[in-house]
């Protein structure tokens, strides 16, 4: 049932809590403990050797396999970091901060199943991108040290990697690295040596001062700004860099003058480059991805050859989903073509709200880029992408957020033939999903559709009432038919990665067993053949005896809804009984009831336990109900939020009363949990309802008038609909929060809302209020915890917090 809660005066009630927060707190009062540990089982499972990756060459005959460390120890987490216009970068050595890297390298023979191992490699390899050559025949890569980043050569039919380079590379925005299409060189981001770093400033100067101007400029509630003079001298210092030009012979050559670069791509005929920078006024009020933009075109020496756009500071958009900046945007090349400009212009302001039948544009422009543009489609929608097989087959995919709905568009740039509608649907809609097409890629290294007689070669999930079979179709676009050429089937889930040769119609896929884990095969689907590449062992075989089962159930209005039934090895539910169980969930927002009732997920992946979410419970004596469906629908003209909290409460009540009645639950011992969002779902669902006797709320939000621009898919802001934000806040209901809370908050937070205060915010609130809760601040953990003394620590305290207060331990 749900609590109630007075709407009247929300306006008044809102401001009153605004400037509640604003004034001191008292101390949390902290207990101070190290860093605790789980069960033995428990770490078995956090140790875990990760799923590997693997990419393909270029012509199909090798695959590259790459295996990742276990997680960092908090040691690594502890490097220097600085948080520069929403950024987060290593300054030691000029990376991402905490990036994720690549451990171990090796090659397989895709014709015999042979492995090779890469001689010469780095002792310690953190190789932070690898990157095939368009021929296939070297593989470049970034290799991090604690000092700076290396670029590597690898010479594939020798197996063979050396330092290619002692020239340092910059790496803040990740490792770029782009091949010539002829592969005999790659282009990269250099640290600039003779930079003066700026000094720390003590003393301040002066004031920090922004000024609106009367200008309408909203913003949604962004992390890690830009705060003073010196934090700008700072962007510069580091996000400066020098593109240079490796050759594979080991020459360089530096190309135009340094700049803050964030964006680098070479044409398809390596005669250009197309080459973006930042530029100043910086903005301390929105990220780097608003400030000033120049786009160019250059010759390969750095020679400007054509300004493609002088883009402001965008730091007055609307805060619709919708919203774009005005003028050329989604600048790249036509991947089939020498030198072809391609990008999309907003045809309304680039305002949803203005109402227009045409909302962007694309066009085209070639080198030596002196004509006029020519426009290539007219969208009712947002321009989200092409791909083209040639000048009469490009595609163009359109998108709008607010009614979901999807446009492909077969357009001929030549003019012979007129624009054609390929398929339009809800991309809410996974059922009907018709897949996304395979491309090849060339001897001249150009990526291309794929495209015979008329039809394209589809890939897609597969999603259905019995769960995703990933498939490929072939499509014909003359005639908008399909034909099902291979489906996964049972006791297998299988997925199709990459195209490898279309005229023997074989593919790369990776398969999995609920007990096999994911491997590497070849599908010859004309001969029905499968072989595998390579052979992973079961990462935590003492988890084997677990069982997942994918549950289907209805709450109250009689929607459809799922979760991952997971039970402890040995459990007998005639024998045992019910166990206390753990539902863990995140809301979604659909704009129809069908989207929200689609299953997803496949009862055939590999049982790989999970840390993250709470299903190693289940080696605790727990039943665990995993990624638990909390649809929020609202159709029509309806908005999904304006329901929220009843639509919340017939969810949680749904999953408590599927597992009573499948007999392994028992509903007096049910816990709600979830990160993120599913946080901000769990705190509402214990104010507004006695369902579940405990929660588990991380890295959450609580108070959305700290968020006042929308939040989550919510498009109005608090002074539309200040009832709403109150409504929607657990923080001004935390006196109806009666069940035990435990809160878990990284103190280096940097996701959107999510400020760590919004935790202490809550907890403060809720012991001032005479309830239970706990607070645990993880010392450098950002939204998602990556030190395995977090983890651990964190697997303690929700283990421990659920033994208390289900188990009674």
């Amino acid at each position: 049932m749900i609590k109630g809660f007075p709407l009247s005066a929300c306006a008044s009630v809102l401001a009153a809590g605004v400037l509640a927060l604003s004034a001191p707190m008292a101390a949390a009062n902290p207990v101070k403990i190290n860093y605790q540990q789980p069960a033995q089982d428990i770490i078995d499972i956090v140790d875990a050797a990760p799923s590997p990756g693997a990419s393909l060459s270029p012509d199909g005959s090798l695959l590259l396999v790459t295996g990742y460390p276990a997680l960092p120890d908090i040691y690594d987490m502890a490097a220097d970091q600085l948080k520069l216009a929403g950024r987060r970068i290593n300054p030691a050595n000029y990376t991402v901060s905490q990036a994720r890297y690549i451990s171990e390298l090796k090659l397989v023979d895709v014709a015999t199943g042979n492995n090779q191992s890469i001689q010469g490699l780095p002792a310690d390899l953190k190789a932070l991108a690898v990157s095939w050559a368009p021929n296939g025949r070297y593989i470049a890569l970034a290799q991090q040290t604690e000092k700076h980043v290396e670029l590597w050569l690898v010479d594939v039919a020798k197996a063979k990697a050396k330092r290619w380079s002692k020239t340092a590379l910059n790496a803040v925005w990740g490792a770029r690295l782009a091949w010539l299409h002829d592969s005999s060189g790659v282009y990269t981001y250099t640290v600039v040596d003779g930079l003066t770093k700026p000094a720390a400033k003590v003393v301040p100067t002066g004031p920090v001062i922004t000024e609106s101007k009367g200008r309408t400029a909203p913003g949604r509630t962004y992390q890690d700004l830009l705060q003073n003079k010196h934090d700008e001298d700072l962007f510069d210092y580091y996000f400066t860099s020098q593109i240079k030009l490796f050759n594979v012979k080991g020459k360089e050559r530096v190309i135009g003058e340094p700049a803050v670069y964030n964006g680098l791509s070479v044409a398809p005929s390596d005669d250009y480059l197309l080459v973006s920078q930042l530029k100043r006024p910086y903005s301390y009020a929105v990220p780097h991805y608003r400030f000033p933009e120049t786009t160019e075109v250059w010759s390969p020496t750095g020679k400007l050859v054509y300004q493609v756009v002088e883009q402001g500071l965008a730091d007055n958009l609307p805060i619709a989903f919708d919203a774009v900046v005005q003028g050329r945007r989604s600048i790249s090349w036509r991947n089939d073509a020498d030198a072809t400009l391609v990008w999309a212009e907003a045809a309304d302001q680039g305002d949803p709200a203005v109402a227009t039948e045409v909302r962007d544009q694309v066009f085209q422009l070639a080198a030596p880029f002196k004509g006029q543009p020519q426009k290539l489609a007219d969208l009712s929608k947002r321009f989200s992408g092409l791909l083209a097989a040639d000048n009469e087959h490009l595609l163009i995919w359109e998108r709008w957020w607010a009614d979901r709905d999807e446009k492909l568009w077969l357009v001929d740039a030549s003019g012979k033939r007129s624009t054609e509608l390929v398929w339009e649907r809800s991309w809410e809609d996974r059922y009907n999903d018709p897949g996304t097409p395979f491309t090849v890629q060339t001897d001249e290294g150009r990526t291309l559709l794929y495209l015979k007689d008329g039809n394209l070669l589809l890939r897609g999930s597969g999603a259905s009432d019995e769960g995703d079979r990933p498939f490929i179709d072939s499509y014909n676009l003359m005639d908008k038919t399909s034909e099902r050429l291979w489906r996964s089937e049972a006791p297998y889930y299988e997925a199709p990665r990459e195209l490898i040769d279309a005229e023997a119609m074989t593919f790369l896929t990776q398969r999995e067993g609920v007990n096999d884990p994911a491997d590497f095969f070849i599908r010859d689907i004309d001969d029905n053949k499968l072989t595998a590449l390579t052979e992973t062992p079961h990462p935590m075989p003492h988890t084997l005896g677990i069982t997942r089962e994918q549950i289907t159930y209805t709450r109250d209005d009689g929607l459809p809804m799922s979760a991952e039934l997971y039970l402890p090895a040995g459990y007998d539910k005639d024998r045992d009984g019910p166990l206390p169980t753990i539902v863990w969930a995140y809301p979604r927002e659909y704009k129809s009831s069908a989207a929200a009732a689609q299953i997803s997920g496949s009862p055939y992946e590999f049982v790989r336990i999970s840390y993250w979410s709470p299903q190693y419970l289940a080696t605790q004596g727990y039943a665990v109900l995993d990624a638990a469906t909390m649809p929020i629908v609202g159709e029509g003209d309806a908005q999904p939020n304006d329901t929220f909290i009843e639509q919340l409460v017939m969810n949680g009540k749904a999953a408590i009363d599927a597992g009573a009645k499948l007999g392994v639950t028992d509903p007096e011992r049910v816990a709600l949990g979830g990160h993120s969002y599913g946080a901000f779902m769990t705190a509402n669902m214990l104010a507004h309802s006695d369902l579940f006797k405990t929660g588990i709320a991380r890295s959450g939000a609580y108070n959305r008038s700290l968020t006042p621009f929308g939040f989550q898919r919510e498009e109005r802001t608090v002074w539309d609909d200040a009832d709403l934000y109150i409504r929607m806040s657990p923080f001004f209901h935390a006196d109806k929060i009666n069940e035990p809370l435990l809160m878990i908050h990284g103190i280096n937070d940097n996701n959107s809302g999510t400020f760590p205060m919004q935790s202490e915010r809550l907890y403060q609130a809720i012991k001032g209020l005479g309830g239970t809760a706990r607070l645990v601040m993880l010392p450098h953990e950002s939204h998602g915890y990556r030190a395995r003394e977090s983890v651990l620590h964190m697997l303690w305290e929700q283990t421990r917090w659920l033994d208390e207060h289900l188990k009674g331990e």
